[in-house]
């Protein structure tokens, strides 16, 4: 950098994470070898969201800002050889969204700082990235405490003339989750046929929609886990449960360009048949009524449907009863707990977390799939790594789903649907 030895922001007390309407405050620091001419030295703070057609593409198709303030910290002069420290504050705005980062499109905020030179020379720029939490607390979202329960009925013909019916029900304790909450879920299935099912496998997904010339989705299975089939007359009933792993936030609340959604998927694999659950991710967690500190989940009748087969397989194979049965897990797919994103250290983590030396202090974490820090109670062991990402091998990679998984509304219109068409 020549007569520039040193050219860097540093923020107050080496924060990283901010609240919106929070001051900000830091140092610009220049250090210099000899002495440097300048017409202005300049301090901004940005926040912004840029969209792309392209993966990992920042020459953005469309953008949106949400605030731009620019100090003056030296009007023209000249600094002398050695180390000059410009204080700065800005105010953050109230509306200001919840940091994101993901392959199509990134909510970035930061502060620039630039030495304007006289004309022939060359200005010198260096930035600083910091990241915005806007919580989301569940329990202001209408329903949340309830349990989420959906099901559906299929018919489906087998060896050439003969054909049953499906009855999938998959019900969750809540319609809201923070990290490292477990996901209550109970599905049952009820096998009007004589043919073995294949097996059921419930999935968190992922969704997130980008808003650019068209909109693109982003779809991923964040968390699987499988459980066996159900044989022939039976009723069977799977309990399982899945962790949320670090994950961004459902709602970014200011930002109209990138939408992020949340499902729990069930589905048999033979034959085809699947339920999809909504769900919220936040940051506060639901408020559990006292009168029931350990919420279980309730049995959800299923559609009403007749009681013996069709009269195709009561001819063929008489009348078969249905037998209750309880399926057995086969396998887990979970997402690492933890993950960092660029330009946070381990090391500095670690060091924060010391330094408080309260056992209650919570630990700076990293969202997987997002560069927005969170805090975890407890005791948590954060895992440093060079990747932004840990991954599972069966973690789907990007690309645009032939159909998004529906809305909450048209999960609800279904449900509806289905249980009307069974009475």
């Amino acid at each position: 950098m020549g007569k520039v030895q040193l050219f860097e922001i540093r923020l107050g007390e080496s924060r990283v994470v901010y609240s919106p309407g929070e001051p900000l405050a830091g140092t610009v620091t220049v250090r210099l070898s000899g002495s440097l001419q300048y017409r202005a030295i300049k301090v901004s703070c940005v926040g912004s969201c840029g969209v792309s057609n392209k993966i990992n593409d920042t020459a953005w198709t469309v953008e949106e800002q949400y605030f731009n303030s620019t100090l003056s910290l030296a009007d023209k002069g000249v600094l002398t050889p050695g180390e000059h420290n410009f204080p700065f504050q800005f105010l953050l705005p109230a509306s200001a969204p919840t940091s994101f980062e993901g392959p199509f499109g990134k909510v970035l905020h930061q502060v620039k700082a630039v030495i304007d030179t006289p004309r022939f020379s060359k200005d010198y720029k260096c930035n600083k990235i910091f990241y915005v939490l806007c919580p989301l607390n569940l329990n202001d979202i209408p329903d949340i405490e309830q349990p989420n329960t959906m099901s559906i009925t299929k018919k489906f013909n087998y060896k050439l003339v003969k054909s049953g019916n499906i009855i999938l029900t998959a019900t969750s304790d809540l319609r809201g989750y923070i990290v490292g909450q477990a996901i209550q879920l109970r599905t049952d299935i009820e096998n009007k046929s004589g043919r073995d099912t294949g097996a059921v496998v419930a999935s968190l997904l992922q969704k997130v929609a980008y808003k650019s010339r068209r909109w693109i989705y982003d779809l991923r299975t964040i968390a699987e886990v499988e459980g066996s089939g159900v044989k022939a007359w039976k009723h069977a009933e799977w309990k399982e449960q899945i962790l949320v792993p670090a994950l961004p936030q459902s709602i970014l609340q200011g930002c109209s360009l990138i939408h992020i959604d949340y499902y729990i998927q069930v589905s048999l694999k033979s034959p085809e048949v699947s339920v999809t659950l909504p769900i919220y991710i936040g940051n506060i967690a639901v408020n559990r009524l006292p009168l029931s500190p350990s919420r279980s989940i309730p049995h959800i009748p299923s559609a009403v449907v007749p009681s013996a087969p069709p009269e195709e397989e009561e001819a063929a194979s008489g009348y078969h009863p249905m037998d209750n049965v309880s399926i057995p897990t086969k396998s887990h797919s979970q997402q690492q707990p933890f993950s960092y994103a660029p330009g946070l250290s381990f090391q500095e983590i670690r060091a924060d977390s010391e330094q408080t030396g309260s056992p209650n202090h919570p630990t700076l974490c990293l969202s997987t799939g997002a560069t927005v820090p969170y805090y975890a109670e407890g005791n948590v062991v954060p895992v440093p790594t060079a990747s932004s990402l840990i991954l599972p091998p069966e973690y789907s990679t990007w690309g645009y789903p032939y159909e998004a998984p529906p809305s909450y509304e048209q999960s609800c219109s279904s449900a509806n649907s289905s249980i009307s068409n069974g009475n």
